[in-house]
């Protein structure tokens, strides 16, 4: 398993001749230098990283269905896309996912989408859904966006760690970096320490800025994986409010897997429909009349067009028009199920499978 081999990052180019412009990922092996300076701002941007090119990688040929049918189910061969940088809990859920896979971290969650799209990875692992922080709507939005398809989920408990360069104690502590999110996971113990918080981008990228600057009185909040690759001491484990702090990973692919019912499966999909009265309740009734049980439901107002004026409506008000994101426990192999979506197809104004994928249901 390669750990940080690869960074992805994205170019756009654009021609005067076109109002076109066309995007390119690009594929680097690392050769890591810092473009930014440590500066004492609130809010923190992590240094992006810089890599030479020439690698090896951007000479291999397109996996062809014969390589992803050979791949053993260990994960080895392979390629995993994730964001973030080594160490991040993304990378722990891939390789969870794909056990002796290679891990490609990307700077932004849409290059991973687009990695596996242009065939620089096999897979993507991202996150949807945590216990505390809730949906993740970035990633709900680039699944409408894109077409890759889920085929498989993966949960994994988030244990949060205070992590500083050798030599630094406790008390000598005066601001911690992190993602916002574990920041705010971690409210007890930080405030406890009485401790500047700032913002940055990732868990894992704190990490990596506090052991390149090797900073003496900051220390970052993320995974004991970063602490091994970033040589970093752990001054406190698992500081989260809440044990139960779990976080909900999707796994993508280009083609989807085929549903099974040999296991416990679960299917995901996203609909809209036409605005009135008892609309969602006559939605929801197709699936509670075959008695499938729902495990999530949640609106996201449409992008292209988030207003709605209703037919008839002369005062000028305008509704939002919403897309539903909706999971439920069962297989696209399951008749019932099949029937379910039918159904569902009669009334509403559009309805897109976004897989049907076995349900984990081990935690790490």
């Amino acid at each position: 398993m390669a750990t940080g081999a690869y960074f992805l990052t994205i170019s756009s180019s654009s021609s005067s001749s076109s109002s076109s412009s066309s995007c390119q990922i690009k594929l680097f092996s690392t050769a890591i230098s810092i473009q930014t300076k440590y500066e004492p701002h609130r809010r923190r941007t992590i240094p992006k990283i810089s890599c030479c090119a020439n690698s090896p990688s951007q000479n291999k040929r397109p996996l062809t269905s014969t390589d992803i049918a050979g791949s053993s189910k260990d994960g080895a061969g392979i390629r995993v896309a994730y964001q973030g940088v080594s160490g991040a809990y993304s990378e722990s859920a891939a390789e969870k996912a794909y056990p002796n896979c290679e891990t490609v971290p990307c700077e932004q969650f849409d290059i991973a989408f687009q990695a596996v799209e242009n065939w620089i990875a096999d897979r993507a692992v991202l996150p949807a859904e945590n216990s505390l922080g809730g949906s993740i709507h970035r990633n709900y939005d680039l699944l409408l966006r894109h077409r890759l398809h889920i085929v498989g989920e993966v949960q994994l408990s988030v244990r949060h760690c205070l992590l500083a360069n050798h030599g630094v104690k406790l008390e000598d502590l005066k601001r911690v970096l992190s993602h916002p999110q574990a920041l705010a996971q971690c409210e007890h113990k930080l405030t406890s320490l009485q401790v500047v918080r700032e913002s940055v981008d990732d868990t894992a990228g704190a990490a990596q800025f506090v052991a390149l600057h090797k900073l003496e009185n900051t220390a970052a909040v993320a995974s004991i994986s970063a602490a091994r690759i970033y040589d970093l001491n752990v001054l406190a484990q698992d500081i989260q409010d809440d044990s139960d702090n779990i976080t909900r990973f999707l796994m993508l692919a280009r083609d989807p897997i085929i549903p099974g019912t040999d296991r416990p499966f679960k299917t995901s999909i996203v609909f809209s429909l036409d605005e009135g009265p008892g609309m969602l309740y006559k939605a929801l009734a197709v699936f509670s009349m075959r008695d499938i049980n729902l495990t999530k439901i949640e609106s996201r107002p449409q992008r292209k067009r988030p207003l709605l004026r209703l037919v008839g409506n002369n005062d000028g008000l305008k509704h939002f028009d919403y897309l539903f994101y909706c999971d439920f426990e069962a297989s696209m192999a399951d008749h019932n199920a099949q029937n379910a979506l039918k159904h569902l197809k009669e009334f509403a104004t559009f309805l897109r499978v976004l897989g049907s994928y076995p349900m984990d249901v081990n935690l790490l």
